[in-house]
């Protein structure tokens, strides 16, 4: 859910505490645009059409699971104003080699425009509650999914910022005066096959039901 702080809408954080955000498991995530400004293309025919920008970011989304080997893509979608994805990360997959290559580890995704199920394909076990949970993890640690969030939003600017100034577009760099992305993100530990069928479910369907989405009121 949101709430609206200072005529904007921004996410609240949602972390577990006790969880290590570092360790193996499947993650949905949910990443907004400040101010949840309709960026990256629109929806018609139940269709997410990429604008300019939408195509950058949708690229950058990609190449950050062909820079992290311990990360894999289950289900994602991009919004006009927003992302969706499943994340899981698998730290023992690192360095792999025999049939699970590059291609394999971003091949199992719902791209935009199509309809296509997912499995967990194998990959990092659905993690379980901890009876103890460890000491909460303060700083963000390499190979995390924090970390993996930051290096997707700080590449995004740069791209986009770049497109501005070699096309010689008429609008506003984004900076931290001028962000492109809300602070903070989404992001809600799938505990079983169950539960990751069913978000795997929205996500697809998240441009089919854009105009009944509650993200999408304002």
């Amino acid at each position: 859910m949101t709430e609206k702080f200072r005529d904007k809408y921004r996410i609240p954080s949602n972390r577990l505490r006790g969880w290590d955000y570092a360790s193996n498991g499947h993650y949905y995530i949910t990443i907004v645009t400040a101010g949840r400004n309709r960026l990256f293309g629109e929806i018609k025919n139940d269709e997410m059409i990429l604008n300019d920008l939408g195509q950058i970011v949708y690229d950058e989304f990609f190449k950050s699971f062909e820079l992290r080997e311990e990360l894999f893509l289950g289900e994602f979608v991009l919004m006009p104003d927003h992302l969706h994805a499943i994340v899981i990360l698998d730290k023992s997959k690192c360095e792999c080699s025999g049939h699970v290559g590059m291609h394999d580890r971003v091949g199992m995704c719902d791209r935009v425009g199509t309809h296509d199920r997912v499995e967990t394909h194998g990959r990092a076990s659905l993690p379980q509650p901890q009876s103890q949970p460890p000491t909460p993890q303060f700083q963000r640690q390499p190979k995390s999914i924090s970390s993996f969030v930051a290096g997707f939003k700080s590449s995004t600017i740069k791209r986009i910022d770049d497109w501005i100034d070699s096309n010689n577009v008429a609008m506003a760099k984004f900076n931290k005066n001028n962000p492109l992305w809300q602070s903070n993100y989404h992001d809600h530990i799938i505990r079983n096959e169950i539960e990751y069928r069913h978000i795997s479910d929205y996500i697809i369907r998240n441009p089919i039901e854009w105009k009944e989405d509650a993200l999408n009121q304002k």
